[in-house]
Formats: C-alpha cells, structure tokens, sequence
C-alpha cells in the first residue's frame, strides 16, 4: 500500500509542475519521473527488506547496531594504542614487583581486543556460521580477562601483606591455567552441537538464550571469585599495593552489575515485552561492548598511569614490597657511617672498636645473650601471628 501510495502522489506532484505544457514533453517527462519513482520504491524496498544474514544500518530499528560497532572499532584502536605503550613500558620498569604483572596485563589486552572484534559478528545474524563463533568465543575471551584479573588480585594479597611476589611466569600460568577449563567447556558443547547435525537451528529462540547463558556459569564464578579475592588486597600494611586491588575490585563490580542486567534482560526482559528474538543479539552485544570499555576505562588505563608515573620518578628496584627499608638494613647502614666517622677521626680508635667487637661477638656477654633470645621469641611470634592471619584470611575468602 505504501508503494502505490509513493508511487501515486510522486507522479501527480510531477503532472501538476508540467502543465502548459505539450503532450509530446509530457509524455516523455513522465515516463523519465516513473523510472525514477521505480528506481527510488526498488532502494526503498531493499532498505527495509533485510538480507538473509546482515542487518541493514539503513533501517531505523537498527540504529544499535551503528552505534555498537562504531564504540567497537574505537575501542579496537585504542587498544592497540595500550598494547604499544605497555611494550614501550615494559624496558622501562625496574622495580620487578611491577613488572612481573606485566606480561599477564599484555594478555589481558589481548582478551579485551578480542571482545571487541567480536562484537563485529552480531552483525551477523544468527545461523549455522556464526553460532559456532559466539558460543565458543564469547565465554572463553571473558573467561581470559576474568582469570588475569584474578592472578593479579592473587598477587597484590601477598604483597599488601609484605610478602614477595610471584614470579611473571607463575602469574602467566595462573590466567592461562584458570581459563583453561572454559575453553574445555566451549570446545565440547561447540562439538556436541555441530556432531549432532547443527541443532543451534532447529532449537527455538529460548532455549538458546538458556544454553547460552548456562555455558557462561563459569565465567560467573570467575567473577565471583575475582572479586572476594580483590576484596581481600584492602587488608595488609603495605598501602602503595592497594591501590591495584581496588582498581580490579571496583572493575569486576561494575562487571557483575552489567551481567545481571543483560541476561536478566536476555532471559526474563526480552519474551515480557515480546521482542524475543529480535533483540536478543543486541543486548549481548550491549553488555558486551560495555564490559570491554569498563575493562580498559577502571583498569587498563589507570595501571597504566601508575606505571607511567613509577617510570618517571626513575626509583631505584624496592627493597621490599611495601617500600620500606628493614630493620637490618637501617642498622647495617647506621654501623657503616659510625665506622665511617671514626675511620675519619681517630685510626687507632677504629682498631680499639673492631677489637672490641670481634670480642662480643666471640664471647657475648648475659645481656647480649638475653636481648638475643628476646630477639628470637619476638620474630617467632610474629611469624606464628602472621600464619594465624593468613590461614583466617584464606578461610574466609
């Protein structure tokens, strides 16, 4: 009806500016308007009939799929911006409590890269190409980001707490280890379903959406996990640590909330409003640019400032990870400039004070003695304090 209706009021608007007229022009001149008015009904009608595959951007309905690959294709750029600073970064770093994380960083941009190419397949609708794609690549590139963001939270509980930190290549093993098992998971339904004969096509549109979010159930955990683990870095002497762990903490939160809207949405929202399945790929495909942006916006780039101002202030490699010197350290340096002094002042009086304390140290006195097993039961006591908060600590995570 709308063709006839366009096609109608295009040619009287036409006969209308013709008259006066001869019959000859007329004729010509209309039979010229009605090719074009054809031509325009054709566009027209290809715009708004889409494809068997494609979403036509032409169509107002399908806005979202303008906007989501636009932030899409930025995001792509701006990675690969962050991937070349980090390496540029990396030559940079001294202190090895940082740059051990580094590597596990690289990978996790390397993840965040990978969401945000496959936001492009929504562009696509679903069929028995492309399903394969999502169901495999969707779970198992989350499951990478979640897992370096877990090795990394890992790490900061020991060095918020004093401890030493892991070295890069068991911090890599970690994320790579952790997200293994998605991938077991994604590559055996993936199987299953194109073995039995592609029953991603002949499935309806719930049970899908059910199967879909069922294989992402460890992914959740993941999430879940990452973030009691993040929570625990707030607990610890060492504060130039802590500001990581609420980077990853506040990052997997803000996560969590865009998981539960989008599969509340994509299981309960979408069949309450009856637009199930026409807007079932643009709400994964939301959730999943979002989630790719709050990964670089809370975690990628704010590490990377703290790395860019660490580089700056061109520090000499920690002593320990909390930053502070130890007290043998500071009571080495003190007895170094008592001899410096006396070396300076009196050459005999620095033989007197060698001779003097190779002799306590041969044969100490009760005193010194005491002081030593005063000395021993206090570090003992600590280290027993500090295995009794370690284990509560695991406990309650």
């Amino acid at each position: 009806m709308t063709k006839e209706v366009y096609a109608y009021l295009s040619e009287k608007m036409a006969l209308d500016s013709l008259r006066g007229t001869n019959k000859t022009d007329i004729k010509r001149v209309t039979e010229d308007h009605s090719c074009e008015v054809h031509l325009e009904v054709t566009m027209y009608d290809d715009c708004m009939e889409p494809t068997k595959d494609y979403y036509l951007f032409c169509d107002n309905e399908g806005a979202w799929g303008i906007v989501l690959e636009s932030l899409a294709a930025i995001g792509i750029v701006v990675t690969i911006l962050l991937l070349l600073a980090f390496l540029f970064l990396m030559r940079k770093v001294q202190d090895c409590s940082q740059w051990n994380v580094l590597p596990t960083q690289f990978l996790f941009l390397l993840g965040v890269l990978g969401l945000f190419g496959l936001a492009f397949a929504f562009i696509i609708q679903f069929n028995e190409q492309t399903a394969p794609v999502r169901y495999f690549l969707f779970g198992v590139l989350f499951a990478l980001c979640f897992s370096c963001l877990l090795a990394h939270a890992s790490n900061l509980v020991k060095l918020v707490r004093g401890g030493v930190s892991f070295s890069w290549t068991t911090i890599l093993c970690i994320a790579v280890g952790v997200s293994l098992l998605q991938t077991i998971i994604a590559i055996e339904y993936v199987t299953l379903m194109m073995t039995r004969g592609m029953m991603f096509v002949h499935m309806t549109p719930y049970q899908l959406n059910v199967d879909f979010v069922v294989l992402l159930v460890y992914v959740l955990l993941l999430m879940a996990l990452t973030f009691f683990v993040s929570k625990a870095t707030f607990c610890g002497p060492c504060e130039n640590w802590k500001q990581h762990g609420r980077l990853i903490f506040v990052t997997v939160l803000l996560s969590i909330i865009i998981w539960v809207v989008w599969i509340s949405m994509l299981m309960k929202g979408n069949p309450q409003l009856q637009r199930q399945p026409q807007w079932d790929d643009a709400v994964i495909c939301i959730g999943l640019v979002t989630n790719a942006w709050v990964f670089l916006l809370l975690y990628i780039i704010p590490e990377l400032c703290i790395l860019y101002r660490s580089c700056r202030q061109d520090c000499p490699p920690q002593g320990n990870a909390c930053g502070v010197v130890p007290v043998y350290q500071h009571t080495f340096r003190t007895e170094n400039q008592e001899l410096s002094r006396v070396e300076v002042t009196d050459p005999a009086a620095l033989i007197d004070h060698s001779m003097e304390e190779g002799l306590n140290a041969k044969a100490p006195g009760p005193d010194r003695q005491e002081e030593e097993e005063a000395e021993e039961e206090e570090e003992v006591d600590d280290e027993e304090k500090q295995n009794v908060r370690l284990f509560v600590d695991n406990f309650l995570i």
